[in-house]
């Protein structure tokens, strides 16, 4: 994939700020991720948060811990995640709420025994509830305004079957201050209040091994 430009990223953060800030005015503010994927028109360098490969915290989760079951991609994006799990032999069921990163996704990785649903996080299927061994979340919820956060973050927990893990994968809010996002960095009390009801088995605040400036990401893992 070709390297941006830092006046290209600066456009492409603007012009995400700008379709997010649209979606809220029309009281639909999980909109844009469809307008991004679509208006892309396949062009992979658009999507900032696809890399090609799968997260580093994730691999490094896996490498320690290797049960198989129902694992469950949330906003599943292009696929990278659902990817990995699936070539490790997880069962994995993949959504995004955006029907072009859905159509995406299962072209680039055609051929792997993935289920691809365009799904909404804030509504998803009732007979989904406690039927999941594994669920992930990679960058969704810092993407989302605060005002939905919440009660997206509260929709997750309920998936996990007995014994069901539950990953949440982010930005970290170090300096307690507003920013102007997307994305928006997570604060300790944020994160640590996805997993309300689980038990916590880690919280982990480390750099991304190709995050060339200060920022933190967090890995948090719960057990049901």
């Amino acid at each position: 994939m070709r390297v941006m430009s830092e006046k290209e990223i600066a456009e492409l953060r603007d012009r995400i700020h700008s379709m997010a800030r649209s979606a809220e005015a029309k009281n639909d503010p999980l909109a844009w991720f469809e307008d991004l994927y679509e208006s892309s028109e396949g062009n992979v360098s658009m999507i900032p948060w696809s890399r090609g490969d799968p997260h580093q915290f994730l691999v490094e989760w896996t490498e320690s811990n290797n049960p198989k079951g129902k694992a469950l991609v949330v906003g599943s994006g292009l696929g990278e995640d659902a990817a990995y799990l699936a070539k490790l032999g997880w069962d994995v069921t993949a959504f995004d709420i955006s029907p072009t990163a859905i159509e995406w996704s299962s072209r680039i990785h055609d051929g792997l025994n993935i289920q691809w649903r365009v799904e909404n996080l804030l509504d998803l299927p009732q007979d989904w509830t406690g039927q999941w061994d594994l669920v992930v979340e990679v960058h969704i919820l810092q993407a989302i305004p605060e005002e939905v956060r919440y009660p997206a973050s509260e929709k997750l927990a309920p998936l996990l079957a007995l014994d069901g893990t539950l990953i949440s994968i982010g930005l970290f809010n170090s300096s307690g201050e507003h920013s102007e996002g997307p994305p928006w960095p997570l604060s300790e009390t944020f994160i640590r209040s996805i997993g309300e009801g689980l038990d916590q088995i880690s919280l982990e605040v480390k750099k991304h091994q190709e995050d060339d400036t200060d920022r933190l990401r967090y890995i948090s893992v719960w057990k049901r």
